[in-house]
């Protein structure tokens, strides 16, 4: 048996590719309903009132609730048109993100033009990987506005106390000295009383750093959170949990769940309180700190506040994604972390775990990550203070502040270097060293397209010299 030369060889490569490539078109193209194919080309036009083509390519904007609506409205979209999913998911990733990466290079003119079988075929798969890709950003939209409502109301109550705050001292002993005046005299006026001892202005100033710390500060923070998110933000929760499924392997977070389950159901519901018995999941979902803010006495029995209640449920469900412990179905970077692992996992642990170098004993795990952390942080705690180069600002978006570098000596021969570079090629371009470069070493022959058409090399060097050219100018002029 002779093998075939390499020419032969790679065009029976590339012809069984074009042919996986054509088969691949015709079984997404057939597997869409003619309304899905209508809704398709309506992307594609250019008067669609609609989501359009440049819609479902765009990012998320800016975080707020006009990106998360429209992130939205963009799944909504996809999932309207009933894909293969079945099919794609067979796929690699790496296959089906080298025809989402070739839509994505596109415009919506120059989909109309492919043939209906490839145009069905390319925009499916392009929509398949962008679902996904949206579901990622519609949570990473979620994750930040959460934050954000926090950070921004943590912020406003510190810039409000600062603003009038003066410090007390000795409260201990004007307390002592208050409650030994009012002792000695129960029926005495307030003004005669305390007023010699702890003034007007005193009192004022004891009252807001009181209101500084502790429970009270804790109830201030969240009553400008409750305002944000009730006045503007509300709007969000309903369109999330209608958008998106969320998923657990630990009974433990079930509790998280069953609260958004509770939550949807009664999505139309305008009740402020919700009787405690209501078989409302509290345990798991609301913090210590927010528990007497949401959970409210009224007439002896114990009430819920409806409100404060989505306020917990949503932080809640943001530190469970960020870890994981919560996954999202159809998510990429959220989906099941039980996926990443191999199928043979439960079988071969052992096996897996001593190729990793790790330990199965999880208590032995967690206690040297635990003393590896204790000993980092420690010597950050002891080598900071005696840091000339960097220091930790107490007010700022950055609170980390570095010396920036001295400026390093010019080397001895850079200047000569130039002088005769200028002198020996004075008109020579950017264009033409780089042209000069590829004749020699021949690097744009390792150049890819993710189109069927090459790409000339002198537009490959046109477009690279215009990208890079602020890089490069230091270094070849």
């Amino acid at each position: 048996m002779e093998c075939p030369a390499d020419k032969e060889l790679e065009r029976l490569v590339r012809s069984s590719f074009q042919q996986f490539e054509l088969h691949l078109y015709q079984c997404c193209a057939d597997s869409l309903s003619t309304d899905s194919k209508i809704l398709m080309e309506t992307s594609l036009s250019n008067d669609t009132e609609g989501v359009s083509f440049g819609d479902l390519k765009a990012d998320p904007g800016r975080i707020g609730l006009e990106s998360v609506l429209k992130e939205v409205e963009k799944l909504n979209f996809i999932r309207s048109l009933h894909l293969p999913v079945d099919m794609f998911s067979s796929f690699s990733t790496k296959v089906l993100q080298r025809y989402r990466q070739r839509v994505n290079s596109e415009s919506a003119w120059e989909m109309r033009q492919h043939p209906w079988t490839i145009r069905y075929g390319l925009y499916a798969v392009f929509l398949y990987s962008r679902q996904r890709e949206i579901i990622d950003g519609l949570i990473e939209l979620f994750i930040q506005i959460v934050h954000r409502l926090s950070a921004r109301s943590e912020r406003r109550l510190v810039k409000t106390l600062l603003a009038d705050f003066q410090k007390v001292h000795g409260k201990t002993a004007l307390l002592f000295r208050i409650a030994e005046a009012v002792l000695n005299n129960p029926e005495g006026l307030v003004k005669e009383v305390v007023y010699p001892i702890a003034g007007e202005d005193t009192l004022k100033s004891l009252l807001k750093e009181f209101k500084s710390s502790g429970p009270a500060y804790q109830q201030q923070v969240h009553k400008i959170l409750r305002s944000s998110y009730s006045n503007h933000y509300r709007r969000m929760l309903p369109k999330i949990l209608d958008a998106l499924t969320f998923c657990s392997g630990n009974s433990r977070h079930h509790p998280v769940l069953d609260a958004l389950d509770w939550l949807k159901d009664h999505e139309s519901s305008t009740q402020r309180y919700i009787r405690f018995e209501d078989s409302i999941p509290v345990e798991g979902v609301i913090q210590p700190k927010w528990h007497d803010i949401v959970i409210e006495e009224h007439q002896g029995e114990k009430r819920i506040n409806r409100i404060n209640y989505e306020i917990c449920v949503m932080q809640a469900l943001r530190s469970r994604l960020r870890s994981k412990e919560i996954w999202v179905v159809d998510a990429d970077r959220y989906r099941n972390p039980d996926d990443d692992l191999p199928q043979d996992f439960d079988a071969n642990r052992e096996n897996y775990y001593r190729d990793l170098g790790q330990t199965t004993d999880a208590t032995a795990f967690v206690s040297q990550l635990r003393d590896e952390m204790n000993a980092a942080l420690a010597a950050l705690n002891r080598d900071m203070p005696r840091n000339l180069k960097a220091k930790i600002l107490s007010q700022g978006k950055n609170r980390i502040s570095i010396t920036p570098f001295e400026p390093q000596e010019e080397p001895v021969n850079l200047a000569g270097l130039k002088r005769e570079i200028a002198g020996r090629w004075p008109m020579t371009s950017l264009l033409d060293v780089l042209k000069e470069a590829d004749l020699r070493i021949g690097f744009s022959d390792h150049f890819k397209s993710v189109a069927d058409v090459r790409t000339s090399t002198e537009k490959v060097f046109s477009s690279v010299y215009c990208s890079a050219f602020t890089e490069w100018e230091p270094i070849l002029v």
